[in-house]
């Protein structure tokens, strides 16, 4: 997905988010403060990742408790790539979020791997899929290019009451 390289863009550091070629490097919630008002914090993915089965098992109801009981948690980014339809994980994760009301972001990930004027049918593909009204509501980004970084900090300062 390229969470991972989605955190390092963002918050303008190299290195801070541990990557990988291979999914699933993020196992434990990783906690990175950005400024004196607020907190980014990183979840294990979920679907693609080649790790244990006991592993793997662990992980949703980490995730879900720490959804469901942190009162300071403003909303979620979910990530997708771009190249790949929804996955039933995905589609789950976010029917969840939309049943607990959480604010949801979707962001849709390596857009520099496919051609610009293909963007819009692979957004389609996901806004359809995860049941997102306006194409639109997806932000394009790419770790690479810098596509989306401004957009994503944008809507981050919305969120959080900053704009």
């Amino acid at each position: 997905m390229g969470k991972s390289s989605l955190i390092n863009k963002f918050l303008g550091r190299r290195n801070l988010a541990r990557t990988g070629n291979t999914p699933g490097k993020t196992q434990t919630l990783n906690f990175y403060s950005v400024n004196d008002a607020w907190f980014l914090v990183d979840l294990p993915g979920y679907g693609y990742a080649k790790v244990a089965k006991t592993v793997n098992a662990q992980w949703g109801p980490m995730m879900e408790t720490y959804l469901k009981k942190r009162e300071s948690l403003r909303a979620v980014i979910q990530i997708v790539d771009i190249r790949h339809a929804p996955s039933t994980e995905d589609i789950e994760m976010q029917q969840w979020l939309r049943s607990k009301e959480v604010p949801t972001m979707v962001v849709a990930t390596k857009v520099d791997k496919i051609a610009r004027g293909q963007w819009l049918k692979h957004l389609n593909v996901i806004a359809k899929a995860l049941d997102i009204p306006d194409v639109s509501l997806i932000l394009p980004f790419s770790a690479e290019s810098g596509v989306g970084v401004k957009e994503l900090h944008e809507a981050f300062e919305e969120i959080l009451g900053l704009a």
